[in-house]
């Protein structure tokens, strides 16, 4: 198993007073280019956002955006029609395919905490669409759901890549095997809270793991936790 840490220390920074955005990878302000992607994930950023204040109308073309709602309520109202808002434990997506425009803002009283994430299409210039989920912790309690994937479904949103995101919420010293294919896909863990251990790599709180060259991990929850892991191409960047 080949693997990168990601440590959440080694993040960059855009403190802007009432956004705060911790960036893995190149982006915004931060630019480094030792670290641009990870296979087709080509943005991760854990973001808090102020109550009453947001993001004003602004496009996106040929990205698959997913917003995964760790804390508070956020709107979102985009140029499809859509106009929603996104609690704890809800997902959307877009797939911003040959272009679309879209805004959201902290519609709750205390801070919002979401997790934003780019990966590249698979498909260049499709018809834009946007999606929503929710996936209640209990539904996630000692199990990975699926939450994202490139197949349709009732489930979970579906996205324009050959990617899969999986979540999960477990007790301290529960075990979960991943398999996945091994010659063209990487994972990329990220532990929302808690620790983990990934076949014998501890990974502490916020921080990541990405993993190659290997078709299977088993995760071992150190403490009681949550984590995501992202399963993209690796060919891709």
């Amino acid at each position: 198993m080949n693997h990168t840490y990601f440590p959440a220390s080694a993040r960059g920074l855009k403190d802007i007073g009432w956004l705060q955005s911790h960036f893995f990878f190149s982006f915004s302000d931060f630019q480094d280019p030792t670290r641009t992607a990870f296979g087709s994930l080509l943005a991760f950023n854990d973001d808090f956002l102020a109550a009453g204040k947001g993001f004003g109308l602004h496009p996106h073309g040929n990205m698959e955006i997913i917003s995964v709602m760790l804390q508070g309520s956020m709107s979102h109202k985009d140029s499809l029609g859509y106009e929603n808002v996104v609690h704890e434990d809800g997902v959307q997506i877009m797939s911003a395919g040959s272009g679309l425009r879209h805004e959201e803002h902290n519609v709750g009283e205390g801070p919002v905490n979401f997790l934003q994430i780019w990966i590249t299409p698979k498909i260049a210039n499709i018809t834009p669409r946007y999606q929503f989920r929710s996936f209640p912790k209990a539904q996630r309690h000692n199990r990975l759901v699926t939450i994202v994937s490139s197949e349709e479904g009732a489930s979970h949103c579906w996205i324009n890549q050959n990617a899969k995101l999986s979540l999960g919420l477990f007790d301290a010293g529960s075990t979960t095997g991943y398999d996945f294919n091994p010659a063209n896909k990487c994972l990329f863990i990220f532990v929302i809270r808690g620790s983990i251990d990934v076949s014998g790599q501890p990974v502490a709180e916020r921080d990541a793991l990405g993993i190659w060259n290997t078709g299977s991990i088993t995760v071992k929850a150190v403490t009681d936790c949550e984590y995501l892991i992202i399963e993209t191409p690796i060919n891709q960047k």
